[in-house]
């Protein structure tokens, strides 16, 4: 089964760009391989971390995000533990996340339907109605300054 999962890792400040091009290029590798699919990476660059990790103040961040089975991540994160250039690595199932952001959105729109009709409003806002350069269509009802 084909998840999302978000992959970051911390690559060593002694790697040149080449090295951690062809760490990526591994992780490519094992995806292609065991039908996964990169969806989005980014390159953070060379940061300060939060604590020295070793005898390390600094590394390179490299973020993925990658759709694909359970096994999948297993196997990267294995490789990654024994790559002497990775000095940390997190990976996270992130369609989980997703799913509960949309029931508590979904939530809270309701909540907030069942007050504007308690209030003799209409269930959904109307153009025009609540603060000037407010669009979003989830905020909170309560604090609605045209009532005042």
């Amino acid at each position: 089964m084909n998840r999302k999962y978000e992959l970051v890792y911390v690559v060593s400040p002694d790697a040149t760009d080449d090295q951690v091009t062809d760490l990526h290029t591994q992780v490519e590798a094992i995806v292609q391989r065991m039908d996964g699919q990169i969806e989005k990476t980014e390159n953070w660059g060379r940061r300060r971390l939060a604590y020295e990790i070793g005898r390390h103040k600094e590394g390179t961040y490299v973020l993925e995000l990658i759709n694909g089975s359970g096994e999948l991540m297993k196997e990267i994160d294995r490789r990654l533990k024994v790559s002497d250039l990775v000095i940390r690595r997190l990976v996270v199932r992130i369609d989980e996340v997703q799913e509960v952001v949309e029931r508590t959105r979904s939530k809270r729109s309701e909540a907030s339907r069942r007050r504007r009709i308690a209030r003799g409003l209409p269930p959904d806002r109307q153009p025009g109605e609540g603060q000037r350069g407010d669009s979003d269509d989830d905020r909170d009802d309560r604090f609605d300054l045209s009532e005042l």
